[in-house]
């Protein structure tokens, strides 16, 4: 049981813990499969009271998909100094190693979004689209940031997909059965990038 069972907790800070209980299950737990009576449990609140914060167990499942989705762009921010394709390779490095590190709460959320959920396909969207526009500014061409229409923005987009899914069956082998090392991996994704762009 967490230690911040402090019953005089705010609604906003109780929703937060609830939600933050739900991350780090998720890390073991499918989504559709973590039990409100084991989160509540380790918030020190009964089954009901959670129901006070969130009216359904969709709108908890939704709290934590959209806050799976904000931490995934944070922890892929790289340092804003570096130069444009260094931001890219740390970007990288770090999507690949956050899938690697929850791969089951990522599978969770992809799959969430695959299932057709409509607010998980929503919140894996907008999360897709940030990456997205990310990659474009590091590639030089923000101003296609905005332009999901645009050739080089629909490539980028299906790239991720490529990226993501490389990562995500590579990251399920034992390690010693992996081909190559993350690093190796991130070279090839941008590689693959910059050979997609001149197709």
């Amino acid at each position: 049981m967490l230690n911040s069972m402090d019953h005089r907790l705010s609604a906003e800070d109780r929703k937060k813990q609830l939600v933050k209980i739900g991350l780090m299950m998720l890390r073991t737990t499918p989504i559709h499969e973590l039990s409100i009576d084991s989160i509540a449990a380790q918030a020190g609140i009964s089954r009901g009271l959670l129901f006070h914060y969130f009216p359904s167990k969709r709108d908890y499942y939704v709290a934590v998909i959209s806050a799976a989705g904000r931490r995934l762009l944070r922890v892929t921010k790289p340092d804003a100094s570096l130069k444009p394709e260094e931001q890219l390779q740390e970007m990288l490095t770090q999507f690949v190693a956050f899938i690697e590190r929850r791969r089951t709460a990522y599978i969770s959320f992809v799959r969430g979004a695959a299932g057709g959920d409509d607010f998980a396909v929503e919140v894996y969207d907008e999360t897709r689209a940030g990456l997205t526009k990310r990659i474009l500014t590091y590639l030089g061409t923000p101003d296609l940031a905005d332009e999901p229409t645009s050739a080089d923005y629909l490539r980028i987009h299906a790239w991720l997909s490529y990226t993501e899914d490389l990562a995500i069956e590579w990251s399920g082998l034992l390690e010693a059965d992996r081909p190559y090392a993350a690093d190796h991996l991130v070279t090839h994704a941008i590689e693959a990038l910059h050979v997609l762009r001149k197709l």
